[in-house]
């Protein structure tokens, strides 16, 4: 159980470096590894599909998974992201708070919120 929760969460993780540096892989790499995740092709499956190795393929992969997380270190694109994206569902629960309550305070609340969205750019 624990296991396919870790694998989940690789998969998970692998999806979102390859949303946003995926088109920094050339097209071999993209092919073998959409594959290999997107498309839950085995490393034998993709060997024979490809013409190479089976442990051409998962030392590919392996080294897609490096590139990927390399662009992450150096941009900071993902984590940059899922910042704004909790800034932003805290000011939509408070733009939703003060509906129902009219306290003056969220506003306040939301307007350093959204300053800080802008500060993160």
């Amino acid at each position: 159980m624990i296991s396919q929760v870790i694998e989940m969460e690789k998969i998970v993780q692998q999806t979102l470096l390859y949303d946003f540096y995926g088109e920094l892989l050339t097209e071999h790499q993209k092919s073998i590894y959409e594959d290999a995740v997107f498309n839950d092709l085995s490393l034998s499956e993709i060997a024979r599909e490809e013409g190479i190795s089976r442990q051409g393929v998962h030392d590919l992969i392996r080294r897609c998974d490096r590139i990927l997380e390399g662009y992450e270190e150096k941009l900071g694109l993902i984590d940059k992201f899922q910042r704004t994206k909790e800034k932003v569902e805290t000011i939509h629960r408070l733009t939703r708070e003060f509906s129902e309550t009219g306290d003056r305070e969220l506003i306040e609340q939301i307007g350093q919120i959204s300053t800080e969205i802008l500060e993160l750019g």
